[in-house]
């Protein structure tokens, strides 16, 4: 896989919260660091995410938005 993005981190995921149009999936990228990502139920049918599997977390913005109390 060739991608243009930097910020390409490998994990395990977790678990895939089904809805009724998207899915949410966690992906573990360190034992206690953990990255979720909300997509399709067809694109997670088409990557064949499934719990236990490796998936790559890919980032690409141009803004991060960073808060405190």
């Amino acid at each position: 896989m060739k991608i243009s993005a930097r910020n390409s981190l490998v994990g395990k995921i977790t678990s895939i919260e089904e809805g009724s149009v998207n899915n949410e999936v966690v992906i573990e990228l360190a034992p206690g660091v953990e990255i979720t990502s909300v997509v399709t139920k067809k694109s997670c049918q088409q990557l064949g995410l499934t719990v236990g599997g490796n998936a790559y977390a890919i980032i690409k913005a141009s803004n991060v938005m960073v808060a405190v109390d």
